[in-house]
């Protein structure tokens, strides 16, 4: 990732490194020696960690004990998890524990929002750059990690607090709670949902909150038109139940300061995803078209950079 891999040096590169990390990232990693300035990294680990599993998700993300010296390391606690948490998953499903850990790296203009995750098997990386986005958070490298397999739902609540205290940005408290119910909404919905594919649940997601957002969206019928075609672009069944969720989830959007551009800088290569899908960007006649037009655009200006 951008800034994290800038940060880390050869050194870094050890056992649990190489055998955790996907084939892909693993040059990115390797080529990475300069070290990012240390007032741009928190780290928030879940409070209840043992310390072999407090050395296992630092392996993950890459950093070492020496490096937590220069970082703002803080926690994520059990009854955080409560708080955020406790009006969309039952108790039992939170759990006792605190474990999901975060790093978060504050990153420039431009450089939108990037997500990783090891261990985590409930929320995608793009379900978490949905709900970070909705959350008003800007320009950040995002890693999710848990010692083993656990859902990740609350990490979502450490990479926010973690990015208000690196930039001072204050995030209310309507910003998180909406954030905190996409993340829970988009999972289920992925989980429960037979033969759903989450990747598209996911875009689903992003794209009809896009359109509710850049058209100032907020009445019932309005926003099921949106959902009924983006489904339906997408092959996506859903039942009415879960387009009425969708619906109280996109209400709660439309009252956020929500900037339509700045979306689309922020979520970038996830809604470009889209052609891989399926949408073909030449024959495609509804609403989407000029999202994906000018997700597009962005990215071939990087390339042309």
């Amino acid at each position: 990732m951008r800034k994290l891999y800038k940060k880390l040096t050869a050194t870094v590169l050890a056992a649990t490194m190489i055998l955790s990390l996907p084939v892909t990232g693993m040059t990115a990693y390797a080529d990475a020696v300069t070290e990012a300035d240390a007032n741009d990294v928190y780290v928030s680990f879940g409070a209840d960690l043992n310390d072999n599993e407090r050395a296992t998700v630092i392996g993950l993300m890459g950093i070492t004990e020496e490096d937590l010296e220069e970082y703002t390391v803080g926690e994520i606690t059990n009854e955080d998890e409560h708080k955020y948490l406790g009006s969309y998953l039952d108790a039992s499903v939170i759990g006792s524990r605190a474990l999901s850990s975060v790093i978060v790296v504050v990153g420039e203009d431009g450089d939108g929002i990037d997500v990783e995750t090891h261990n985590i098997s409930y929320c995608t990386p793009g379900m978490y750059t949905n709900a970070l986005i909705t959350a008003g958070i800007e320009n950040a490298d995002v890693i999710v990690a848990g010692p083993f397999e656990i859902t990740g739902t609350a990490a979502l609540v450490g990479a926010m607090k973690a990015y208000a205290e690196l930039t001072g940005e204050e995030i209310s408290a309507e910003s998180m709670d909406t954030a905190v119910n996409e993340l829970v909404v988009t999972s289920q919905m992925a989980d429960d949902a037979e033969g759903m594919d989450a990747e598209k649940v996911e875009d689903l997601i992003a794209l009809v909150k896009a359109k509710v957002v850049e058209e100032g969206l907020d009445d019932e019928e309005s926003i099921r038109e949106v959902i009924e075609e983006g489904s339906n672009e997408l092959g996506i069944t859903l039942s009415e139940e879960e387009v009425d969720t969708i619906i109280s989830l996109m209400k709660k959007i439309s009252e956020l300061d929500l900037d339509f551009d700045s979306m689309k800088e922020q979520a970038g290569e996830m809604l470009d995803k889209l052609e891989e899908l399926g949408v073909d960007k030449e024959e495609a006649k509804n609403f989407f078209q000029k999202i994906i037009d000018a997700i597009t655009e962005f990215f071939e200006s990087l390339f042309d950079e």
